[in-house]
């Protein structure tokens, strides 16, 4: 067992963690909203905990909470992504499709940029010598961080879903319009959605720099948005299960197939292809295809009976 998490335990937390920022994407996929700006909020949760654990300003601060300091940075890089994901929410949102996608993908070149130049973030260099959490040893321990997030994370996108807000978000994803007429405002579940996916991203990323144990500009990408958008896509965008299954998936193929060398990107690729052309709804949603039942046939009319004259 503990060669096994020796060998494996690093690509069990990365699989947990695509897991979560694919659930941060498909929160506004929930209203119809095809967001890709969730890179920029896990790289902002990510300096947050970087700054906040390496800066010699909060040194003070770090000696008095001691362990506190780590859900310190949770708590910031949630607040400070849900703000940031409401002053940018409420203007894009008023685009829609393709240039939605393109306006957050501007938003994530923009917070790249912003992070190169600055000095506290370390400019393209980045910040090193991040301090591990709760006394943590090996990698595969961040599992214990990761895994309850990810199960708080699914309990709350169900009761979501049960809920008005789940009702009102579907109404708006199959027909806006129709939604707006029936008294649901569009735009205030839409950034809801938006808020809500940005601030699991933030806390992901906040969880992710003492994991990686330095943060650079090369986190939050143009890269990593089309990652995560095919996290989704494979694993299903109508399912809470589909991220997961997704992000799990497209993380674990490359790695296991290492062996195979460069042949194994092409495998990968290939998973995608087929995933698009045999799976539109995503491998979730086959599987839920499959066990569904199959409609009752209707009973073939009898023809009448020729009379003979």
């Amino acid at each position: 067992m503990t060669d096994f998490l020796s060998t494996y335990g690093f690509l069990i937390v990365t699989m947990l963690q695509a897991g979560l920022l694919g659930l941060s994407l498909y929160f506004p996929l929930q209203a119809g909203q095809l967001s890709l700006a969730s890179p920029g909020f896990y790289s902002l949760g990510g300096y947050v905990a970087a700054i906040l654990l390496t800066n010699p300003a909060f040194a003070g601060l770090r000696d008095t909470l001691g362990n506190a300091m780590f859900p310190l940075t949770w708590l910031v890089a949630a607040v400070l992504a849900g703000l940031l994901g409401l002053l940018v929410g409420v203007p894009a949102l008023r685009l829609r499709g393709i240039y939605l996608a393109l306006a957050t993908i501007a938003f994530v070149e923009i917070l790249r940029v912003i992070s190169l130049n600055l000095s506290v973030t370390g400019g393209a260099i980045g910040l090193f010598g991040i301090p591990q959490p709760f006394g943590i040893v090996d990698r595969w321990q961040y599992v214990f961080i990761f895994g309850p997030l990810l199960i708080l994370t699914l309990l709350f996108a169900r009761q979501m879903e049960r809920s008005r807000v789940g009702r009102a978000l579907r109404a708006i994803r199959e027909d806006e319009l129709a939604a707006d007429a029936m008294g649901v405002p569009p735009t205030r579940y839409k950034v809801l959605a938006f808020v809500t996916g940005a601030v699991l991203a933030g806390i992901v990323g906040s969880m992710s720099a003492p994991l990686l144990s330095s943060w650079n500009a090369r986190q939050g990408t143009f890269d990593a948005s089309i990652a995560i958008l095919a996290f989704v896509l494979i694993g299903g965008s109508r399912n809470i299960w589909g991220p997961v299954v997704g992000g799990a998936l497209l993380t674990a193929v490359p790695e296991v197939l290492r062996f195979l060398a460069d042949w194994r990107l092409v495998i990968n690729g290939l998973v995608l292809v087929v995933a698009s052309l045999y799976l539109p709804q995503g491998i979730v949603g086959a599987l839920e295809k499959l066990g569904r039942p199959r409609p009752p046939q209707r009973p073939t009319p009898v023809k009448p009976a020729e009379v003979t004259p």
